[in-house]
């Protein structure tokens, strides 16, 4: 496009004929209606959400700083969380009326932004500021930092060609592609409006350029944790948000004051969680190394505590999570009471609550006026929630919650709006207060509360189980709902021997005209759903029948989307989010034309009962689960009579994948009361009756027992979500084509020992998972399957073996290898197939956050069959 082929910005007559072309570009934006600023957004936010990846892997290796995989969650959060709050508000024309007052707020742009962006935060900050521009029908243009211009500009550039091809004009983003301060302070001079975001000699700066600036303030987040707090929860939380991206969101604690009835045991906490306590000799060299002449040393942040330490001239643990320092000094004089934007935190102790309130004023004068403070204590307290809040200077003011997440807004309080800008209010010399975003002009302070968010229970309206219930539970299609036309999918095995006759004779009985799609493959592609989507165009249904396996179920729900909804784009909908109601792509109304039956073969996949398909893109050989409740079938037929005559491999296949069902739903971070039980009950019964059902097919009380076990294990899942597992099969069986049930079986002790692990480098993120207590919940699990020992962590190597003891009993092998995939097969897919499960929508809710090399390690593990009790602890 022509911005590509335009002169670069690399001197100051370049960037004056740039403002121009962009200040013309900003008056036709202007005149855009609302339905064309919306679809330009919305196209920006996908494309800036699809580039997660490239663009944190392209931040860190140019930086030198921070962590790829927490980068990725900051991109994902700059485009969809930006996107979900901002998709529906008014920002053309008149936005607000009142006819009886005569009254009316009509918006209009600013016009040219000048957008300064950190080396901290060179992608995620870029995304962010350029999707609020285009929201607002501005024009932006990006100073990137000298050391982060690369990644920043690539950022821009995906943007702003998602952008243009969605209508924008073509210049409506721009950057300097050579940046100095010269240049810099010159595009701020000439600017409408700025947005600052980096140190304080930058946002000063654009206070003094003489044009209106949005500029944010340093940090210097002091949290206090009270005698009457979640000790664990407030240790976790802590050490979660200080080692997200090596510490550099400004929101990031720099100090935690204890109070002392409870000091020793959060000092231990840390300590159990990986933490490390400085010595006396290590705090002097690291005060040195921390601050030079007074200000803070570049070259330790987003480093990993154990780089900083080496760089200081000692050593600690690779795997440290946090360097923690023990100080008494709240001055300015003491290094460890300066915000230092890495794994490092100060420590203090109070004897009261009154001392500990004095500690963090003083720490928030010390360079943290206005920005965010924290408190872990017990809500009934009051008392002492008023009187933190008055006393703290900071326009943020975070309750039980880790300060990085939760200063940056929506993640842990849903009313404290998302941005990657923080305004620290006057206090902190700021313009704005409050989160930057399309709407800041008062200063507002903010009190925000941890809260869970609302779970769900949800399932297909009518479930039938029990032998022979299929075709008394398809009367209903005549006489409850009255259906004409069945369009039944299955696959060809089933038709050819006479397995769907049962259905066919019914729907004729009942006077019900049909047609039958029996050419589903085992792994079925688009190409294969649109084959089947034409017949359903010729034939018109008013009714689905899903029958077989997995592939039939997910096969027949992709049919049923298309055939609804002809415009909808594979390419989106598969898109990973990270809340099932946030996501940038919004799932269509499904259930208009078509009623839809599941009826399953196999006791295994669960796909009866749940809102995923898993579809594989032929073009690309990669398999994408799709997720969404309008895909939750409307009736599930549980009929052991269709399950008699499953081969001993599908048998244990399928049981083994309900079992890893049951167990990833339960692990999970969003598991519930509700699906505990249903995955509990699911467990008991494989692990009791699998190897029967494996010996001897015609078994029908445990084929029952089985065909139950599935169906619960799918409703477990369904609603607590799966895990790393099965982010790890998906990509297994796209690239060497193991049999879906077979790869969550080669992989399913490896992470289980990995989820045990109480000290996790990286922890999941969602408001109900307050600390890591895998290994316990998998003891409870365990327990209720009848093993037995003397702690947790015997029950679990217990509990593994018995896993291991079922999956020998039904033919399962000992390693991927042994399946006959190649060596050099298998390491020259291993980077890929690393990456692709780690952004697979199944890691999303594992209750360890896995970081790619760690994929990759059980990955190699279970290609050579090693000893799961082998794996690091770190």
């Amino acid at each position: 496009m022509a911005a590509e082929t335009a002169r670069p910005v690399d001197s100051m007559e370049a960037l004056s004929e740039k403002i121009a072309r962009m200040r013309k570009a900003q008056a036709r934006f202007a005149l855009y209606s609302q339905e064309q600023v919306d679809r330009i957004f919305r196209a920006a936010a996908l494309a800036a959400n699809e580039a997660r990846i490239p663009l944190a892997k392209m931040a860190v290796r140019e930086t030198g700083m921070g962590v790829v995989e927490d980068k990725v969650i900051k991109n994902n959060y700059a485009a969809e969380y930006i996107y979900h709050q901002y998709k529906d508000e008014k920002t053309c024309g008149v936005i607000q009326e009142d006819r009886a007052f005569g009254y009316k707020v009509v918006a209009e742009p600013l016009g040219l932004i000048a957008a300064v962006i950190p080396t901290t935060n060179p992608t995620s900050t870029a995304i962010f500021k350029a999707l609020i521009a285009l929201k607002t029908r501005n024009a932006i243009l990006i100073s990137p930092h000298p050391r982060a211009k690369e990644c920043t500009i690539e950022a821009a550039r995906i943007v702003l060609e998602a952008a243009v091809k969605a209508g924008a004009p073509e210049e409506i983003i721009g950057w300097i592609d050579s940046p100095t301060l010269e240049m810099t302070n010159e595009l701020m001079r000439e600017s409408d409006c700025i947005l600052a975001t980096g140190g304080p000699g930058m946002v000063h700066a654009a206070y003094s350029s003489g044009k209106p600036a949005l500029g944010v303030g340093a940090g210097n987040t002091p949290a206090i944790i009270d005698d009457t707090a979640d000790i664990r929860m407030a240790v976790s939380s802590i050490i979660h948000s200080k080692t997200f991206d090596n510490g550099m969101i400004c929101a990031s604690e720099q100090s935690v004051t204890v109070l002392d009835p409870v000091y020793q045991a959060v000092r231990d906490e840390f300590e159990k969680r990986g933490c490390y306590f400085l010595k006396e000799d290590e705090m002097d060299k690291l005060r040195k190394t921390m601050m030079i002449n007074g200000s803070l040393n570049a070259k330790i942040v987003g480093q990993p505590a154990s780089a900083i330490a080496e760089l200081a001239g000692f050593q600690v643990p690779k795997a440290t999570r946090v360097l923690i320092g023990e100080v008494s000094s709240v001055e300015p004089s003491e290094a460890f009471a300066h915000e230092k934007l890495s794994p490092v935190l100060a420590m203090y102790r109070a004897e009261n609550f009154d001392e500990a309130i004095a500690k963090a004023e003083r720490l928030v004068a010390d360079g943290g006026y206005g920005h965010t403070a924290s408190l872990y204590v017990d809500l009934k307290e009051q008392e002492k929630l008023a009187r933190f809040s008055e006393a703290m200077k900071t326009c943020r003011i975070l309750i039980n919650t880790p300060s990085s997440q939760g200063g940056i807004g929506d993640l842990y309080n849903f009313r404290l709006t998302p941005s990657l800008t923080l305004g620290c209010g006057s206090w902190g010399g700021n313009s704005v207060s409050d989160n930057v975003g399309i709407r800041n002009l008062l200063n507002y302070k903010k009190v925000a509360e941890r809260r869970e968010n609302m779970l769900w229970f949800r399932t297909p309206g009518k479930i039938y189980f029990k032998q022979g219930c299929m075709p008394v539970a398809l009367e209903e299609l005549r006489s409850y709902y009255n259906k004409k036309r069945c369009f039944v999918v299955t696959d060809s095995f089933l038709f050819e021997n006479g397995f769907t006759r049962p259905i066919e004779e019914k729907l004729s009985e009942m006077g019900i005209q049909y047609t039958l799609f029996s050419d589903v493959q085992p792994d079925p592609t688009l190409a294969n759903a649109r084959a089947g989507v034409k017949v359903m165009e010729s034939f018109k249904p008013d009714s689905i029948i899903a029958f077989g396996g997995g592939s039939a179920m997910d096969a027949a729900k992709i049919m049923w989307l298309l055939y609804e909804h002809p415009e909808a784009e594979f390419s989106e909908m598969s898109l990973r989010y990270i809340d099932i109601r946030k996501k940038i792509y919004t799932f269509p109304k499904m259930g208009e034309k078509c009623y839809f039956i599941a009826i399953p073969t196999s006791s295994g996949t669960g796909s009866e009962m749940t809102p995923f398909a898993v579809i594989t893109d032929e073009s690309t050989g990669v398999k994408y689960p799709i997720t969404d409740y309008e895909l939750m079938p409307d009736m599930a037929i549980v009929d052991t009579d269709n399950m008699m005559t499953q081969p001993r491999g599908l048998t244990a296949a399928s049981g083994i994948d309900a079992m890893t069902h049951a167990l990833e739903a339960y692990a999970s971070m969003m598991a519930s009361d509700y699906t505990d039980a249903l995955a509990i009950k699911a467990m008991q019964e494989i692990f009791r009756y699998l190897p029967r059902a494996y010996e001897d097919g015609s078994d029908r009380e445990a084929r029952d027992h089985m065909a139950n076990a599935s169906a619960l294990a799918g409703m477990a899942f369904a609603n607590a979500f799966l895990g790393v597992c099965h982010s790890m099969a998906h990509k297994l069986g796209a690239y060497h084509h193991i049999p879906h049930g077979v790869a969550n079986a080669l992989l399913i002790n490896y992470v289980l020992q990995f989820n045990a692990n109480e000290k996790p480098p990286k922890m999941g993120t969602f408001p109900q998972y307050e600390y890591p207590h895998t290994l316990e919940r998998y003891a409870e699990a365990a327990r209720a399957c009848g093993v037995k020992g003397e702690d947790d962590r015997k029950v679990l190597e217990a509990f593994l073996e018995k896993l291991t003891e079922l999956k020998h009993a039904v033919g399962i092998k000992d390693s991927i290898r042994d399946y006959g995939i190649r060596e050099e097969d298998f390491l020259a897919t291993l980077d890929e197939m690393t990456e692709h499960a780690f952004d697979d929508q199944c890691t999303g809710a594992n209750p360890r956050y896995p970081l790619m090399q760690e994929i990759r390690e059980m990955y190699l593990m279970a290609y050579y069959g090693k000893p799961y009790h082998e794996m690091s602890e770190e």
